[in-house]
């Protein structure tokens, strides 16, 4: 995945540690020449999970400053199969995109189906009135890292009223 992503000129932005898949993926991208840009906070420095040889690595206070750091560099956002830390911020992410608050794509790579259930439940609240249908569909969902990065070039945030931000009436 890194070197694809290096291969198309993609600046990789992610949590800035050495270890598990995203310290492999900025591996590749390093090894395939490719820009990567880490954001980390200085707990996990101390605990020396650090990647040191990326592009650049922001040390920051605090998880909140390095979502927030993350957030700003990066043009768009991508779930691989993570955990916890993975979905918190994936969900931030697309509830910043359903504010209209950034206008970025927000998706997953769903390899070997990872993240079916989860999207089951994404079509469960639409049809309980929880999540309108356009910011689901704004959600870009590919098991194939090329197709998804083809629909991240085309991408088009959904639009955004006010007056609708509160959910239909059951």
């Amino acid at each position: 995945m890194g070197r694809q992503l290096a291969e198309r000129g993609i600046t990789i932005v992610y949590g800035g540690g050495r270890v598990g898949t995203m310290g492999a993926v900025a591996d590749g991208a390093l090894a395939a020449g490719g820009e990567v840009i880490g954001v980390i906070p200085q707990h996990l420095m101390d605990r020396e999970v650090g990647h040191e040889r990326l592009t650049k690595l922001h040390v920051v206070d605090s998880l909140h400053e390095r979502k927030a750091l993350m957030s700003e560099l990066a043009d768009g956002f991508l779930a691989l199969p993570g955990g916890a830390g993975t979905m918190d911020e994936l969900f931030e992410s697309w509830t910043w995109s359903q504010l209209g608050l950034h206008g970025k794509p927000v998706g997953l790579l769903n390899i070997d189906g990872y993240y079916d259930h989860l999207l089951r439940f994404i079509d469960h609240m639409v049809a309980e009135g929880f999540l309108r249908e356009r910011y689901r569909d704004a959600f870009v969902v590919e098991a194939d890292l090329g197709r998804l990065l083809d629909r991240y070039a085309h991408y088009q945030p959904p639009s955004h009223a006010w007056a609708d931000l509160t959910p239909p009436a059951p």
